[in-house]
């Protein structure tokens, strides 16, 4: 036996008592004569004393030690003096005065301090070292939080009836959107395997199939460009239910997310409960976004009646075709012109071509695009906005989505940029009734806004014939703090109409029955109606953690190239595993 105790659930309740305890050496202190250590495993950390007058030969092996040797240590537990305790670690009141210490293993200096949370700048040297980074206490609670998340979800959908079922992760490959990782078979030649992008397909089936509540903790895989909220592999809680609309669905959710936050993040002010529900124009049209964050105001002003008839070209060309946003930012004295220009390069990131300003001062408005306007739009600009001295209020113009979102961006970098994203609220919320379709601009046609197994508003479905862009989904979106966490919808169960998407979206017969036979047999031996979500556990995990982004949540992540330095992959394979999976390797010229 290597111990007897963990290194947190010692307290004055054991003293006088012998022990065992194993760990690593977190500090050593050297007091002149007598050493004490910090013992940390993962549960943390007791101070160990050595006295060289109670037990010599461990005070031998006391000064061999050095930060990160594995020891185990036996001795007495003690109160610690008067003024000596440390309120900061559950056995903070004691400290084990060693008889006998053995080292287990040594360890080399390692490559970034292990005893702090503050940042390590190099993100490389801790994600080759992961297995080092993963003992600071920081990561070891991002671990423990992950692991109590997934567990309180298991046990509630369990509760409700729901079965946790696996579904594979060598599939079909049925482009859905994203990019998929290609596994070659080795048993059929010139043939291939994909990793799923998600268990839609599979979860739609198991409705089928007539297993009713559906739910799993599932990987998923898509071979994208990285960025701050996503891997290459992920995390979801998946669930599909049958019988169901849209408001079972999301009450469900609804109940275990309320739950969850008061259970995980207690500290965490839920902005409101129920939470608030708005359609997908409406938070564009007002957020500039699909995923508002609701913290805070700073709502947008429809200007597209008042340029109508503008002699201001810009403004009066976006009225006829598109819109006009207005955002209207108090306190904008503050803001140095240096900032309007980087407000203005930021909108033309989004696609915006420019972004138009009005700032007030002294009593008068100061603009350069004042010349272009009448007395009468720029009285109705005041009336609209209440501008006021020291306001700003920006422009945007341009058709509605381009408009809409790159003054959106406009608004959440003024929102950081006055502190209005309170850390310590939660602000959930459902965006409901998305578009059904969008226009590819690359591709040049039609494509589906979330995936072509969404069901439409039965009020829309006269729109799929001649204006198929103004159909609604029957989709839903979980949002928290103007991160999507969660996206679900009701899914086609006819045959018919599955094909009748397809065709829209320009997939053929023949390829419809290539790719998605199976889900179209499937429908015709008596599929349920039937919907369901998916959540992303890592991104949740994230914003409970407060880290910046989901590498800090996930125990063993890719870089933002998607590579993995730890175990140094992807890596060449031998030449003869190559051939054994029939394929060549084309050398990049």
């Amino acid at each position: 036996m290597y111990r007897t105790h963990t290194c947190n659930d010692l307290s004055a309740s054991q003293i006088g008592k012998t022990v065992m305890l194993a760990g690593w050496v977190r500090s050593r202190r050297d007091h002149g004569g007598m050493i004490f250590i910090d013992l940390r495993d993962r549960y943390g950390i007791t101070q160990v004393v050595s006295d060289p007058q109670n037990a010599s030969e461990s005070h031998t092996v006391f000064e061999q030690v050095r930060s990160e040797y594995v020891i185990q240590v036996e001795g007495v537990v003690r109160a610690r003096p008067e003024g000596m305790k440390n309120s900061n670690h559950a056995s903070g009141e004691i400290e084990v005065l060693a008889n006998k210490v053995t080292i287990l293993n040594e360890a080399k200096t390692p490559p970034f301090p292990l005893d702090t949370d503050e940042a390590i700048t190099n993100e490389e040297l801790r994600l080759k070292y992961r297995y080092l980074d993963l003992r600071r206490d920081r990561m070891k609670r991002n671990v423990v939080m992950r692991h109590n998340v997934i567990k309180y979800i298991r046990d509630y959908m369990s509760d409700d009836g729901f079965l946790e079922i696996e579904t594979p992760i060598l599939i079909k490959g049925t482009p859905e959107g994203s990019r998929e990782y290609v596994v070659p078979s080795r048993l059929h030649p010139g043939t291939f395997y994909v990793l799923p992008q998600s268990p839609q397909q599979l979860k739609q089936l198991s409705m089928v199939a007539g297993l009713d509540k559906y739910f799993q903790i599932a990987r998923c895989f898509r071979d994208e460009d990285q960025r701050g909220d996503r891997q290459p592999e992920f995390t979801q809680l998946d669930v599909e239910m049958s019988f169901v609309d849209e408001e079972d669905v999301m009450s469900l959710n609804e109940g275990l997310m309320i739950k969850l936050c008061e259970a995980m993040v207690p500290h965490k002010k839920l902005l409101s409960k129920p939470f608030p529900r708005m359609t997908w124009h409406h938070a564009m049209s007002t957020y500039g976004s699909d995923k508002p964050d609701i913290r805070f105001g700073m709502e947008f002003i429809d200007g597209t009646e008042i340029f109508k008839n503008s002699g201001f070209k810009v403004f009066a060309q976006a009225s006829e075709k598109g819109v006009v946003k207005m955002l209207h930012v108090t306190g904008g004295a503050v803001f140095p012109r240096s900032k309007i220009d980087e407000m203005e390069a930021l909108a033309k990131v989004y696609g915006a071509k420019g972004l138009a300003y009005i700032v007030a001062q002294n009593g008068e408005l100061k603009s350069p695009i004042l010349k272009f306007l009448t007395e009468g739009e720029i009285a109705a600009i005041k009336e609209k906005t209440g501008i006021k001295d020291g306001d700003v209020v920006f422009f945007a113009a341009d058709e509605f989505v381009t408009a809409c979102t790159s003054l959106g961006h406009v608004r959440l970098a003024c929102g950081d940029y006055f502190k209005l994203r309170d850390q310590n609220v939660f602000a959930f919320l459902w965006v409901t009734d998305f578009p059904m379709f969008e226009w590819s601009k690359e591709d040049n046609c039609l494509s589906a806004a979330h995936h072509p197994f969404c069901s439409i508003k039965i009020e829309d479905l006269p729109l799929l014939e001649k204006e198929p862009l103004k159909a609604r989904a029957k989709a839903y979106d979980f949002v928290l703090n103007g991160c999507e966490v969660g996206g679900g919808s009701i899914r086609i169960h006819k045959r018919e109409v599955q094909s009748k998407i397809f065709d829209i979206l320009g997939i053929s017969e023949e390829d419809a029955q290539r790719r998605f036979g199976h889900m179209l047999e499937a429908f015709t031996y008596g599929a349920p109606p039937h919907g369901g979500i998916a959540w992303g556990l890592d991104r949740l995990v994230m914003i409970f953690c407060d880290e910046p982004n989901i590498r800090e949540v996930i125990v063993f992540p890719k870089d933002q190239k998607a590579r993995d330095l730890m175990l140094d992959a992807p890596s060449v394979m031998p030449e003869k595993q190559i051939r054994e999976l029939h394929i060549k390797v084309v050398e990049q010229k």
